[in-house]
């Protein structure tokens, strides 16, 4: 198994090009005067990654982390409450990051990705991705509905557990997880071919982030989102959210590198997710005075 582990890494480190020398990150304070507004659900405290529905305009999807019930909630951008879901056939054991992309081979239908990978002391000998079909929500309902039944998928790291809040989805259902940080940050895959697996898969390591710098508290990854047009990933923390671009499995910044800074729109940042080229949705956990809540902000990716 080893010696198959090492095979595999040696191989995604061959398929993809070496990174040029990095110029500064510019960083850029988001347009206009961005605020953040409270969730409505009172039961919404812990949202730890927030997705943004293609199929239902305006519905946002979030969560809360590790000690909470396995429940997903929909929102929109004034933090309303538009109704929650029981996932069936889950557990919350520190639900970290959700993500929309393909439904495995039927490319038409849209599911959610739950990223259970949340692991403080690092260490767990597995993670696990759940996988359901995005719920439809009913305007005005406030029963909380089951899902259908998720497909989980566990998975492990090929060089030891790790602490992880970043997953995003390609429209290839390719699945992408970043470690928090508190070292060097790096990439792992996912291929989408991995469902068919009944036992736990093996992350594919695909290389560092060239966030910088990597040690530092307030960069430590909360989030990361996939753009609408596949291009482009924002890489959040504590302090900013970076821009790079996927290319061959690596994440590459652009020329010049931009960061948009969100530092003290919200003081326990987590979450974020695309609404639109230049529109991002921002979550946030409770956090002293401040509730969980939601805020927009607009900075550009290039």
């Amino acid at each position: 198994m080893r010696a198959a582990a090492a095979a595999a890494l040696l191989a995604a480190c061959l398929s993809v090009p070496s990174l040029p020398a990095q110029m500064p990150w510019q960083h850029e304070k988001p347009a206009g005067s961005p605020h953040a507004v409270a969730f409505a659900n009172a039961e919404l405290t812990e949202s730890s990654g927030v997705a943004a529905s293609r199929l239902q305009p305006g519905v946002l999807w979030t969560h809360n982390d590790s000690g909470n019930d396995p429940v997903i909630y929909a929102t929109d951008t004034l933090g309303r409450d538009i109704g929650s879901f029981a996932v069936t056939g889950a557990i919350n054991e520190d639900w970290e990051a959700i993500s929309i992309g393909p439904c495995g081979t039927m490319r038409r239908e849209s599911c959610l990705f739950i990223g259970d990978i949340g692991d403080n002391g690092s260490r767990r000998h597995d993670i696990t991705i759940y996988r359901i079909p995005e719920p439809r929500v009913v305007p005005g309902s406030a029963r909380r509905r089951a899902t259908a039944r998720a497909t989980a998928l566990r998975a492990r790291y090929p060089d030891g557990p790790r602490d992880a809040e970043a997953m995003f989805v390609s429209s290839a259902g390719n699945l992408y997880i970043l470690n928090k940080g508190g070292g060097a940050i790096r990439l792992y895959g996912i291929p989408a071919t991995s469902w068919r697996s009944r036992r736990p898969i093996t992350l594919r390591a695909l290389g560092r982030v060239p966030i910088v710098p990597e040690s530092a508290a307030l960069r430590l990854v909360t989030d990361a989102s996939l753009s609408p047009d596949g291009v482009h990933v924002a890489v959040r923390t504590y302090r900013e959210v970076f821009f790079l671009r996927l290319d061959r499995n690596r994440l590459i910044p652009g020329n010049p590198p931009r960061a948009c800074d969100t530092f003290g729109i919200q003081l326990q940042g987590e979450g974020v997710a695309w609404l639109e080229a230049d529109r991002l949705v921002l979550t946030a956990e409770r956090a002293f005075v401040q509730p969980g809540s939601v805020a927009v902000v607009t900075c550009p990716a290039n």
